[in-house]
């Protein structure tokens, strides 16, 4: 049997990061991904993710979203690849709302760099932008996108280069407590390891029911649409990310044009499932009208465009939305990460580091304390 000093399973966004600075702390690392490399039945692909500094979700984000721009960029230098592009983004809602006001009390609470525009502002900067009355944005400069796959890819190959083996189509099927360490068996063997990080997105729940996590899986269907430029521009020198605020507690966001055209979503307005396997990834046709009817309100060329393409990925959800990055309560060499209920990806690079920190210290810097699993009343037997 082999052995390790840490086995990662699920080789997504947080475990991909975790397992490459595992290795570049000089560690004897497995990683283990049930599907093939690059696949689309998860929560890490479709060609963009948000990343944004002024965290309207909560101020406690604010340092781990710092140190996850710093770990971005170093991973950048590295690789030679562009992973992040940061044309600003626009945090739109009501002057009272979650949105604006969440981002204002972070902007606020880390002294961050923010500009409070109004309608009439919005759109003399950004001309697609047309917010409806009662509306305003604030601009977080250091806002963007970040490419997915690239992100992934980088962090593999990373991985491996620094001495990780990495094994892809070898599902878990079952894991037990050896002594102070864990016996992983799969498909192909069996393995050993000092830790394991279970960093399986969706698929937590089954390899995790002895803690009866409250996890749904959402359906997430983002759009590529294709508008009208012949007087507005979507390129991400004119056109930032934006997040917002459509009715109270409900968001839409996009980006700038890409390779597949103008991307934007509903956010948390899919089907609820309890395990991955349910979830339909057929999209049909009417399924556009709700982001339509989001978007009419801040951006109308933009709402009745064509769609060019459609995609669905995986999220899961916690009941408060908040990440789950904390020990198992009855195996403390087993580490379970982040259901991230949506808003994840952007922190994956200093996730990775924390749970690589957590795997080998026993601690982090960070204070991580609403990931805790004991939080969820009655969840853990």
């Amino acid at each position: 049997m082999r052995s390790y000093d840490a086995i990662v399973v699920g080789l997504g966004a947080m475990g991909s990061a975790t397992l490459y600075h595992l290795a570049l702390g000089g560690r004897r690392v497995l990683g283990l991904e049930q599907f093939k490399r690059g696949h689309e039945l998860g929560s890490s692909h479709g060609d963009s993710r948000v990343i944004r500094e002024q965290y309207f979700e909560h101020p406690l984000y604010v340092p781990i979203i710092q140190r996850a721009y710093e770990l971005w960029q170093e991973l950048e230098v590295q690789t030679e690849i562009r992973l992040m592009t940061l044309n600003g983004g626009l945090m739109i809602g009501p002057p009272d709302g979650m949105v604006v006001g969440g981002t204002l009390r972070s902007a606020v609470a880390f002294d961050l760099p923010h500009e409070v525009l109004t309608a009439g502002e919005v759109s003399e900067r950004f001309p697609a932008f047309h917010l409806a009355d009662g509306l305003i944005a604030v601009l977080d400069p250091r806002a963007g996108f970040l490419e997915p796959e690239s992100c992934n890819t980088a962090h593999i190959d990373g991985a491996r280069r620094a001495g990780a083996e990495i094994r892809f189509e070898e599902p878990v099927i079952q894991w037990a407590p050896d002594g102070d360490g864990v016996r992983v068996k799969t498909a192909s063997g069996s393995y050993r390891a000092d830790r394991l990080l279970f960093s399986a997105g969706a698929w937590s729940g089954d390899l995790l029911r002895d803690l009866k996590l409250p996890l749904t899986v959402e359906r997430q269907v983002a759009f590529w649409l294709d508008p009208d430029e012949s007087t507005v521009s979507y390129d991400k020198s004119r056109f930032p990310i934006y997040a917002y605020e459509y009715i109270p507690g409900s968001i839409c966001y996009g980006f700038p044009r890409l390779a597949r055209g103008v991307k934007a979503s509903v956010m948390h307005g899919g089907e609820l499932s309890l395990t991955p396997g349910h979830v339909r990834r057929t999209v049909y046709e009417g399924e556009v009208e709700l982001l339509r009817a989001a978007l009419s309100a801040i951006l109308p060329g933009l709402a009745t465009a064509p769609v060019l393409d459609n995609g669905v990925c995986l999220f899961t959800n916690t009941p408060d939305h908040d990440f789950i990055v904390d020990f198992h309560p009855h195996f403390p060499q087993v580490l379970v990460s982040s259901p991230c209920s949506g808003h994840g990806f952007k922190f994956a690079s200093a996730l990775g580091e924390i749970q690589a920190e957590l795997l080998t210290k026993g601690s982090t810097r960070f204070d991580i304390s609403a990931f805790r699993i004991d939080r969820f009343s009655g969840g853990v037997p």
